[in-house]
């Protein structure tokens, strides 16, 4: 899992990343940040912003498919200007935008035999990856609690997404499960906190 104190420097990565892409078209290079080694590893993130209590932007990796600090800085910059729901942020909105940042802890595979797969995902907490062969596919953990499944329907739903029957899980596909933590800014360039991820979720 993150530290507290990693999770703050990834907020001011985040943040960085925008302000310095707004001003002046230039990328944030993490290496002139002092992070930790965890920001080296392989992770999945999402970058949210939030302006005045209403979501301004939120693009992310979902899938641990570039280093930390890297993913957070694409991320950042993709939720501030490439949005398709919204038109790109100008500079002077970040006086009044609040970032939040959820980095993905690593996919574990669960394994166990098929038909004990649902007491092993345990929903509001975990988010699934469902893989067979070139067919891949990911929920994070807040899409089952806001649509109301339990765990067969959680597992049924990620074999959907990943373009398989919805039973394919009770067959040969390979089931991975990750958590997220969450971390934001309480007001612009404030305080940032960990939010407790469950209770974020509902």
């Amino acid at each position: 899992m993150v530290t507290e104190d990693d999770g703050k420097e990834a907020v001011k990565l985040a943040r960085d990343a925008i302000e310095t892409y707004l001003e002046t078209g230039d990328f944030v290079d993490p290496s002139r940040f002092e992070l930790s080694s965890i920001f080296k590893e392989y992770r999945g993130v999402f970058v949210t912003l939030n302006k005045e209590g209403n979501l301004r932007g939120c693009i992310g990796h979902p899938y641990p498919d570039s280093q930390l600090d890297n993913a957070i800085v694409d991320s950042a910059i993709s939720a501030a200007t490439r949005d398709p729901r919204f038109p790109p942020v100008e500079l002077p909105e970040m006086d009044i935008i609040t970032i939040e940042v959820t980095v993905l802890t690593q996919p574990e595979f669960i394994e166990v035999p098929p038909e004990e797969l649902p007491e092993n995902v345990e929903v509001g907490k975990h988010g699934l990856i469902v893989k067979k062969g070139y067919y891949q596919g990911l929920l994070l953990p807040q899409v089952a609690t806001e649509q109301g499944f339990d765990s067969s329907e959680f597992l049924s739903h990620t074999c959907l997404k990943a373009g398989l029957s919805p039973d394919e899980w009770r067959k040969d596909a390979q089931v991975y499960c990750f958590e997220g933590q969450i971390f934001k800014e309480n007001t612009p360039r404030g305080e940032i906190l960990e939010e407790d991820f469950e209770k974020a979720c509902r």
